[in-house]
């Protein structure tokens, strides 16, 4: 059983006095089909024939008319005509019904949503589904209300459905739709599009009557009395106590119902006060935004965001009243979002997604208050909500950071009362400022006006060629405005269904455009020699045109490509007349086929170039890096994305002699060019720009290609030199940049993007030398970041060694030297790549030539550290993969060999204490290199060396089997070393051990001088007592570390040099027992247990140890005889 869905109330009430009572009676409420005599519709019919002359005026009252103002203006309205204008009011093109039921008509919403989307699950295309499997029934039309049931088919899931629709409609718009499926969306669902789709389409199928009131009138007192006892009693369990309510209400006198004149009547039709507008369900629009903002960017919130804000664009298209409307219950949800005041609150940004969604907010208001035929009382109405939305605290900022400086620019022609006003006055631009100075401008002027409906608007004997003036020499119209505010007119017209329009402006304003830059080329001609002189320039333009929040080329290249293309839809297009707010329905060809458009393209240009020439134009602007990392960021995201669209261009002969024209203007432009001789120092670069440049004028004009690209390597903003902007007007100069140096946030990207143009050229240049040392020099000169260059001599490598030729040894050099300069740039700062770098080098030099690793090892002191030269430089260019892939014979090899010993000793001597060993091994094949690196170790023994390097050291020359030096350095660390009683893990003790079994080696003279350096040094008992009992073992220079056994006599405890060591180790033991006592704990007796009980060794070790151990444990228990739980146990262990 289908669910009943309660009709809305009727919009009007309805009564015929002027009808008789008595001609009705007896008359019968017949119906007819819709298509039935009299119907005059070609599209119902294979045979086609003139249509009627009440059909056409019939269809013209239903498009513009409400019918209660037909029945107040004619007193009787013969029933065929009602028919008829009932018939016509319902809509008669499918392309409204996509549109408020798909996210985009046809098939755009892949393209939009950059996804694959499932078309069929669309309600547009289940509603066709639907009706086209004979799932519509039941249709009936009463007057202006449409009904009927579509039945949804059942599932694996879900059983059949039979949905109630019910849709109101008036001048060809559905008002109001209702459906028992209970589906929440903002677009209608499968079941209204499907019963609306059966309308538009089978017509003749659908049974028409006359709206209820009229076939009410047409009853007599028993058939009302019969009619109203029928409906009850079908219905009596859902109508019946309103029925009692209202019978009640009309038998009193004095109720309210019986104050007013007629009934109302669902099925009548609008009434004169109604609003004619499609059905949209505002609340599931705010349901909907709120939902996908609380979603924080997840779930493809964005995204949906985006299509949402693509179907207003598409209603405004469609001249939708509703699409005003939407947006305003998009913003008043993007005002609501709790988020903002929490970022204001805590001073953080908002992401970049959603702040591209703010700005294509602003954008689409500015859209809107630019409709050429919108009312001022609308205009009004707009500006109120756009003020209001600006006042609030945390409503966003138009540069996403902080209050932008620039002046009002916005309304350049004095069209506003307002127009003037300075910018001071503003604490701060949001994104609806632009919008809301755009509310001054009116499509009034009558040259703008005949600019954009006249493809013949000339003037041939115009000759005034002062900067404003209206027409150029050709007497083609020209439109001086703010450029961002220009273009915004020309985007209104797109975005209101005026692609021709937008058109004739586009034009104009490129043609304006192609003059001033002429003019500013002669201009800069005339005074280039002084402004040379002075070696200072002037920005031009302090809003970009790439990165402005209006997107000014962007929408010129969109608006001219897409008419190169033909892919602008013109079924709506019509020529405006803006003086009287209306607009003309005539339908006009595709714009891809207006001729008389062209007359304004020069001889054999097309649409395609011209937008190509345009974007080149505002690439190549000079404009200043605005402040805050948002506003940069778009700068470069425009500028990317803007060549993307070029890249897709395929260049022939007549783009090519734009690029060439273009690239000569820009570097001749002066300060109005971004690769002009003079820039000022905070320009945005032209790097990426450039690049794409070089790509497309390379194969056709080299040298021109060269020059852009090395003009535009230049990065002034890290210069500390860099000329400083001109801060006066030199002529017609305009210079009004402010005192201000901004944080350029983007600085890292902008660098990325210089190095690649610089490997761009290097590629390019492979095999010609001339070019290769010019672009080294420009590398050299403009690159001021090592990681950047570090990259271009390793790409520079790649490009020389490539497997498939021959290397190019010129590269190879270009390559050597830029590593060079990343060596010098980083000697002397922190980079955790540096090792990474100093192996490269050594790689590329090799790859160069035996001559260029000589060379690096003669100039090491300005490359390398000290450290890096021997165990990286060196040590690579002696190792025999060097040598065997050099194939270098004795002589070479010697020789390099000798520079290599003599970098070790220098650093040796620089730096002892880290490349003393490194050099003693580089040079052990020379005798008198080898010593003078051991003297220069001797040397900085005492001073400049630890006894960790010492150590090293000394093991080196025992392994190498120099006994002697190894104990004469061991004795030397052994003076810088300090080990306290309670250091028994340190790592110096293995060496310590071992310098004493070396010195036990030699022999007793040698023990004997290097145990008192073993007392001085070492105070941790455990260690000493190690010592002893190794020395004990064995008879001093009769076992060597080689094991080979001699016969001797062992050394005495009682003698020198053992007796003082086993003074120094009891006296060790007796000191670190008294620190341990001192702040002991429980749980640390055992183990102080076992240590005395190491103690106790030691001392039997003397001759009177015994009696000495007696006394030390019975002045512990004196002294310690509060702690009386482990006195107990030492009693214990020691009695």
């Amino acid at each position: 059983m289908a669910e009943r869905v309660q009709q809305p109330p009727a919009k009007r009430l309805c009564c015929r006095p002027g009808y008789s009572t008595t001609c009705r009676q007896g008359q019968r409420a017949g119906g007819t089909v819709c298509g039935g005599s009299g119907s005059g519709q070609g599209g119902s019919s294979k045979t086609q024939s003139p249509e009627s002359l009440l059909d056409i005026a019939a269809r013209k009252v239903a498009e513009k008319w409400p019918f209660q103002r037909v029945e107040e203006r004619f007193e009787r309205i013969p029933e065929p005509v009602q028919r008829r204008i009932v018939y016509w009011s319902f809509p008669r093109s499918e392309r409204e019904i996509c549109m408020y039921s798909s996210f985009n008509t046809g098939g755009e919403e892949n393209a939009s949503s950059g996804e694959n989307v499932d078309e069929t699950r669309l309600p547009f295309r289940r509603g066709i589904a639907l009706l086209e499997s004979g799932c519509v029934d039941n249709v009936l039309q009463v007057g202006f209300h449409l009904s009927g049931t579509v039945t949804e088919p059942a599932t694996p899931s879900e059983p059949e459905m039979v949905c109630s629709v019910a849709i109101s409609f008036d001048r060809c718009k559905i008002t109001s739709v209702t459906c028992g499926c209970g589906n929440k969306d903002i677009f209608y669902c499968a079941h209204v599009v499907a019963l609306s789709l059966y309308r538009v389409r089978r017509p003749e199928q659908v049974k028409l009557h006359l709206p209820i009131s009229e076939t009410l009138f047409q009853m007599n007192r028993d058939q009302l009395q019969k009619f109203v006892q029928y409906l009850i009693t079908v219905h009596h369990t859902e109508v019946l106590p309103t029925a009692q309510k209202l019978a009640d209400e009309i038998l009193s006198q004095n109720s309210e119902i019986n104050q007013v004149h007629g009934a109302p009547d669902p099925t009548a039709g609008a009434s004169v006060d109604d609003e004619n507008c499609w059905h949209l369900d505002e609340e599931q629009v705010q349901e909907q935004v709120k939902l996908f903002l609380s979603q924080g960017g997840y779930h493809g919130s964005g995204k949906q965001l985006n299509l949402l804000f693509s179907k207003v664009r598409e209603m405004l298209k469609m001249r939708d009243s509703n699409g005003a409307r939407m947006l305003t219950l998009i913003t008043e949800q993007f005002m609501a979002d709790p988020r903002l005041a929490l970022w204001r609150q805590q001073g953080t940004t908002m992401t970049d997604k959603y702040r591209q969604l703010w700005d294509e907010l602003g954008a689409l208001w500015m859209c809107i208050v630019l409709n050429p035929h919108c009312k001022p009382e609308q205009k009004a109405a707009w500006l109120r909500q756009l003020k209001k939305w600006n006042s609030v605290d945390v409503c966003p900022l138009e540069d996403g950071n902080h209050g932008n400086e620039l002046p009002n620019l916005t309304n350049a022609l004095p069209q506003g009362a307002h127009g003037n006003q300075d910018s001071g006055t503003r604490p701060h631009r949001t994104v609806f400022t632009r919008a809301i100075e755009a509310c001054d401008l009116h499509w009034q002027d009558s040259h703008l006006q005949h600019i954009i409906n006249d493809d013949l608007y000339t003037n041939y004997c115009y000759h005034d060629n002062t900067e404003n003036s209206l027409f150029d020499s050709r007497g083609w119209p020209l439109w001086h405005e703010h450029v961002p505010t220009a273009c915004a007119r020309v985007d209104a017209l797109r975005s209101h269904g005026y692609p021709r329009e937008a058109l004739r402006l586009a034009i104009a304003i490129v043609n304006t455009l192609r003059r001033q830059q002429q003019k500013q080329l002669e201009l800069f001609r005339n005074h280039k020699k002084d402004l040379l002189h002075k070696g200072v320039t002037s920005i031009t333009n302090l809003e970009g045109w790439v990165g402005h929040p209006l997107d000014p080329i962007g929408t010129l290249f969109s608006t001219l490509m897409e008419t190169g293309r033909g892919d602008e839809d013109s079924s709506q297009g019509g020529f405006l007349d803006f003086s009287a707010s209306t607009m003309s329905s005539s339908k006009h060809s595709e714009l891809h086929l207006f001729p008389s458009t062209r007359r304004f393209l020069e001889e054999g240009e097309s649409y395609l170039a011209l937008a190509v020439e345009t974007a080149l134009m505002g690439l190549g602007q000079q404009r200043i890096m605005p402040d805050g990392l948002y506003a940069q960021e778009k700068v470069c995201r425009n500028e990317e994305h803007l060549i993307a669209k070029l890249q897709e261009v395929d260049l022939d002969d007549t783009l090519v002699k734009i690029f060439r024209k273009q690239a000569v203007f820009l570097l001749e432009g002066g300060p109005y060019s971004g690769l002009g001789e003079l820039i000022y120092r905070e320009s945005v670069p032209m790097h990426t720009f450039a690049k794409y440049l070089f790509t497309c004028l390379l194969p056709h004009d080299a040298e021109l290609a060269y020059k852009i690209a090395l003009r535009a390597m230049r990065l002034p903003v890290l210069e500390s030199t860099a000329p400083s902007g001109d801060m006066s007007r030199p002529h017609h100069i305009v210079s009004v940049v402010p005192n201000r140096y901004p944080r350029w946030f983007t600085l890292s990207h902008i660098e990325s993007q210089q190095c690649e143009l610089a490997s761009t050229m290097l590629t390019a240049a492979k095999g010609d030398s001339r070019r290769l040392e010019t672009v080294l020099e420009s590398i050299q000169k403009n690159i001021h970041s090592s990681s950047h260059i570090f990259k271009l001599a390793q790409d520079a490598f790649k490009i020389a060694t490539l497997m498939d030729s021959l290397p190019d040894i010129t590269l190879l050099k270009v390559s050597l030297e830029l590593g060079l300069q990343v060596m010098r740039m980083t000697l002397s700062t922190l980079n955790w790549r540096r090792r990474e770098m100093v192996r490269w080098l050594v790689t590329c030099a090799t790859e160069v030539g035996v001559y260029a690793l000589d060379s690096i090892m003669q100039s090491w002191f300005t490359l390398f550290t000290p450290t890096e030269a021997t165990s990286i430089v060196a040590t690579t260019v002696m190792s025999n993969s060097t040598i065997v892939r050099l194939h270098l014979d004795c002589h070479q090899q010697e020789n390099l060999a000798s520079s290599a010993r003599t970098l070790a000793l220098q650093c040796a001597m620089k730096d002892p204490q880290n490349c003393a060993l490194s050099a003693l091994t580089l040079c052990e094949k020379d005798h008198i290199a080898f010593e003078t690196a051991y003297q220069i170790v001797l040397d900085a023994a005492t001073t400049g060396m630890s006894y960790t390097q010492l150590f090293t050291i000394a093991r080196y020359m025992e392994h190498r089997g120099y006994p002697m030096r190894a104990y004469k350095l061991a004795t030397l660390a052994m003076a810088h070393l300090n080990l306290s009683y309670n250091q028994d893990t340190h790592p110096a003790i293995n060496d310590v051990l071992w310098a004493c079994a070396l010195s036990h080696s030699l022999g007793k003279n040698e023990l004997a001088a290097i145990i008192p350096l073993v007392v001085k040094s070492v105070k941790c008992a455990t260690v000493l007592s190690d010592i002893l009992r190794r020395c004990t073992l064995t008879t001093p220079g009769m076992v060597a570390l080689h094991s080979r056994r001699n016969s001797g006599k062992l050394m005495s405890l009682d003698k020198a040099p053992l007796r003082q060591l086993l003074d120094a180790t009891i006296g060790a033991y007796i000191n670190t027992t008294h620190s341990r006592l001192t702040h002991i704990s429980p749980r640390h007796y055992s183990e102080f247990i076992e240590f005395l009980s190491k103690a106790r060794e030691t001392f039997l070790m003397a001759h009177d140890g015994h009696i000495q151990f007696t006394q030390f444990i019975d002045n512990l228990k004196q002294i310690y005889k509060g702690k009386k739980k482990l006195m107990m146990l030492v009693r214990e262990r020691f009695r």
